[in-house]
């Protein structure tokens, strides 16, 4: 019962920690263009990213199962199960913690995958290829994807007319990345709490816990990684940050729908330099180098943290 009741409070520690570090990426654009203050935006996000987990938990819930296949751990004892978990959990919120020092948004979504594969590895589980093949796949489109789709709606915004009107675009275009956000991230995290405590499918009290510790963890924090990617990174002004949004969103959705676990961080970030690069704002190298830096290092990182810690709590 106490190692049941520690991995609920460890997963529930990593969904804050995303909220605190991840989801800010939303309103990336209203904040760095000055339509929205950043306590406000956070505010707005935490709702969309409830509203967004709810809606895809009912209506299009592929992704958990994905990332439930991504690592068995039915061959593993009870207790060394759990134990696995524990230590996936303990490497996914020291990376992001880690990160967010430094002011770099790293995805959670591929520390949490990452970490699980090498807890199973190290508890006796099993690693499926195929599911990890849909991980290849969202990380292609996620790079590719977001750079393009920032890109091409990052060039026709600029050939609209300017106005007042393109902050109220920019403002729903933010929701809209928030509640996709909730959508994603929050299918990965119950995904997990459903194999935490057995259950053959994600409950609706899973769900709304997940939803409601994202929502806190995004109102606590995060101001640090919106200033990395939406003023150090490429500056961004409400029509390449509304460009960016509706990308990024769109990307996600089609990737829930489809039952493909793709990085919102990934998304959005490359969104945001393709529309940033398209309005013709700089691009600083340096930070966009450390971002890919990092970003190559979550897999091999968390794979190794994953299966130590869960060494150690075995």
């Amino acid at each position: 019962m106490l190692g049941e009741w520690l991995l609920l409070a460890l997963v529930i520690g990593v969904v804050f920690v995303n909220g605190f570090t991840d989801a800010p990426n939303a309103v990336t654009g209203v904040v760095c263009a000055g339509t929205l203050p950043f306590g406000m935006a956070a505010a707005m996000a935490a709702a969309c990213n409830v509203a967004g987990l709810l809606f895809a938990w009912r209506y299009a819930p592929r992704v958990s199962d994905t990332v439930r296949g991504t690592a068995d751990f039915s061959a593993a004892g009870e207790r060394t199960a759990a134990a696995a978990l524990c230590g996936a959990m303990l490497a996914v919120i020291a990376f992001a913690l880690a990160a967010w020092v430094f002011g770099i948004p790293t995805s959670e979504s591929h520390a949490l995958l990452a970490a699980l594969s090498g807890a199973a590895l190290a508890g006796g589980g099993r690693v499926s290829p195929g599911a990890w093949a849909s991980v290849a796949l969202g990380l292609a489109v996620s790079s590719l994807g977001g750079l393009l789709a920032g890109a091409l709606l990052g060039a026709a915004v600029r050939r609209l007319p300017k106005g007042r009107w393109m902050r109220g675009v920019s403002v729903v275009c933010a929701a809209f990345m928030a509640l996709m956000h909730g959508a994603q991230d929050g299918l990965k995290f119950t995904a997990v709490l459903a194999a935490a405590f057995q259950s053959g499918a994600v409950r609706p009290g899973g769900a709304m816990l997940v939803g409601g510790a994202m929502a806190i963890g995004t109102l606590c924090g995060g101001r640090r990684i919106v200033e990395a990617v939406g003023e150090r990174m490429v500056p961004l002004d409400a029509g390449s940050g509304a460009a960016s949004d509706l990308a990024g969103a769109l990307l996600l959705l089609a990737a829930t729908w489809t039952g493909v676990p793709m990085s919102t961080s990934h998304t959005k970030t490359c969104a945001v330099l393709g529309a940033g690069a398209a309005s013709g704002a700089p691009v600083d190298g340096r930070v966009l180098g450390g971002m890919i830096l990092a970003w190559a290092a979550t897999f091999p990182a968390c794979g190794a943290a994953g299966w130590l810690f869960a060494r150690l709590a075995a």
